[in-house]
């Protein structure tokens, strides 16, 4: 039994504690020094071959600094550790020539690391993290497989790579200046935008400049991380058909959450499985449709692995009730900015309904939901003020404290009712010592959900709520959504682009069309799938049903599916 021990160095603070980690380890109570502080005093560690994974010290730390795995045995190569427990990364994908290579696991199992090691910003040391071997050592272990000649290549200054990393609004913080400072060509798609400053810029925007500033490099290897944040459908699958054309050439690799991108995008994928911070495992490669499938499954047939208790089925849906009684209705809205016009049909949100709200990107969604909120005025329409709890597009994350602290603002959070509402749903315990402006974009989302369902009100208005979430996370989303919903007799409205997510959770759907940054029109609610299909018929995209899972796939444009959804004017998940 191998024992893998990680302690989160931001949680563990010996001057505050009395070592009960240390009181608690039978191996120490032997007088052995299974768990003791390292030289400078300020940080615990454990001996993992002393370990016997009996998980006390887990239990005694009060900080939830310790996380400890037992397994049965290592999963294939090691091929990075960051330090003494610490996290450590099993296995690596290999880019191939002419091929979208595609990464799925839910976050903090390595995906972004293995991308670091790709770009050269992660030197692999193969776990020995004391005494790093030399490249040429590196080589070795991956003798006769494609990432031999991909290492060797690097080794030579053979190989250039470009990177375009996740957390894209933090460009203006590193870049000053306007777009055509930041990207070499004009291209149509930015023609609106060139002049402007970065810092003006929507994270639509900012991804889009982003992903064509990586195309742009002249380079061997592409990596993308997260490219369809803040996209719309549309953009999305316009993005996914360059990044293809792309890889006719070159080798690419893109971590992606979006189902349904993922899917439209890549050739091949493997499938990342672990445990969150403590390590990650890359399967065997698989084509697309089987990777998604069997990652939904939670079983990885060739791995012969669980990598998951329960598997993810879009075939089950929820037991539909009367949505009737209405908890807010609203007039024909019209509002103006200097060079936006928005106008909004007359309709209502029922009470016990989540509600969709999706279109291109700038057409007025953001300013819609500012209005119902009541940050904004509009110019024609008035309607009863109702409660909005509000979570905004964008996160902030300048607050200068823990997440214990920002969720105690204005929250009992040690009440059983808002641990058995929030904290465990949400998985937040592990987060409550860590710094709000140290979060990782997952967990700064959980947040920001958090803190607006937490909130008294008549309503809850989520605005893409599915950023830098993982698949997972985002179905656990809509599991929590629904339930919350239901037993609080409230509603839900959601901005998404993630149309698995929305198919998942919605039960009805308010369409924004127009032209995007002049003028943007909001149809009356309808049902789902009604909203869905006329919104792709605009865009002239057909999504089909898997049969097995239930989920919607993107049909290849031109592909037999494709000419026959259209031809019967079917666009959305036709059986």
């Amino acid at each position: 039994m191998k024992h893998l021990a990680v302690i989160d160095p931001k949680k563990c603070n010996p001057n505050k504690c009395h070592h009960e980690c240390m009181k608690a380890c039978p191996i120490n109570r032997q007088d052995k020094q299974c768990i003791h502080l390292n030289e400078k005093g300020d940080l615990a560690r454990i001996d993992e071959d002393l370990c016997i994974g009996c998980k006390l010290c887990i239990k005694a730390c009060p900080f939830g600094a310790i996380h400890i795995v037992n397994l049965a045995e290592e999963k294939g190569q090691l091929v990075h550790q960051f330090g003494k427990n610490t996290f450590r990364l099993y296995n690596l994908p290999a880019p191939k020539e002419g091929f979208v290579v595609g990464l799925l696991g839910q976050n903090s199992v390595g995906k972004t690391t293995a991308l670091r090691i790709l770009f050269g910003d992660i030197k692999l040391n193969l776990g020995d993290f004391e005494n790093v071997p030399k490249l040429k050592e590196v080589i070795s272990k991956f003798r006769g497989t494609e990432l031999q000649n991909f290492f060797e290549k690097f080794e030579n200054k053979e190989i250039k790579v470009a990177y375009k990393s996740q957390q894209v609004d933090k460009i203006p913080m590193l870049f000053k200046g306007k777009v055509s400072d930041f990207l070499k060509n004009k291209r149509k798609e930015v023609e609106e935008i060139w002049n402007r400053k970065l810092k003006e810029l929507s994270g639509g925007e900012l991804q889009k400049i982003a992903i064509f500033a990586t195309i742009e490099r002249d380079a061997d290897l592409y990596l993308f991380d997260e490219p369809s944040s803040y996209l719309d459908v549309k953009q999305r699958l316009e993005l996914a058909k360059d990044i293809r054309k792309l890889a006719e050439t070159k080798k690419v690799v893109v971590v992606e959450h979006d189902l349904a991108t993922l899917d439209f995008l890549s050739d091949i994928i493997y499938i990342f499985y672990g445990d969150a911070g403590v390590f990650g495992v890359v399967s065997q490669n698989k084509s697309v449709r089987d990777g998604i499938n069997q990652f939904l499954d939670g079983f990885l047939i060739q791995e012969n692995i669980k990598i998951r208790p329960e598997e993810i089925s879009f075939l089950v849906r929820r037991n539909k009730f009367a949505l009737e009684e209405s908890i807010l209705e609203f007039p024909e809205i019209y509002h103006k900015f200097k060079n936006f016009d928005l106008k909004i049909e007359k309709g209502e949100i029922l009470k016990g309904e989540v509600l969709g709200i999706f279109g291109e990107n700038a057409l007025g969604k953001t300013t819609f939901a500012r209005i119902l909120a009541g940050e904004l005025k509009p110019k024609k329409g008035s309607f009863n003020k109702i409660r909005i709890s509000h979570k905004p597009q964008y996160l902030s994350s300048d607050f200068k404290g823990t997440v214990r602290e920002v969720l105690s603002l204005k929250n009992d959070i040690y009440s059983t009712e808002f641990r058995t509402k929030f904290i465990q749903p949400y998985d937040l315990e592990k987060l409550m010592e860590k710094k709000v402006d140290e979060l990782s974009g997952g967990e700064l989302q959980k947040i920001a959900i958090v803190l607006c369902l937490a909130q008294k009100a008549d309503v809850y208005l989520l605005d893409e709520p599915s950023a830098y979430l993982d698949v997972e996370t985002r179905i656990k989303l809509a599991k929590d959504l629904r339930t919350f919903v239901e037993k609080n007799n409230t509603s839900v409205l959601i901005i998404d682009h993630d149309l698995l997510l929305l198919d998942y959770v919605c039960d009805r759907t308010i369409v924004f069309e127009g032209i995007p940054g002049i003028s943007g029109h909001a149809r009356s609610p309808v049902p789902l799938r009604e909203g869905i299909n006329e919104f792709l018929k605009n865009l002239n995209i057909t999504f089909r049903v898997d049969p097995r899972t239930g989920r919607p796939r993107a049909n290849k444009i031109g592909s037999q599916k494709d000419k026959e959804q259209k031809k019967k004017k079917d666009f959305y998940c036709a059986a």
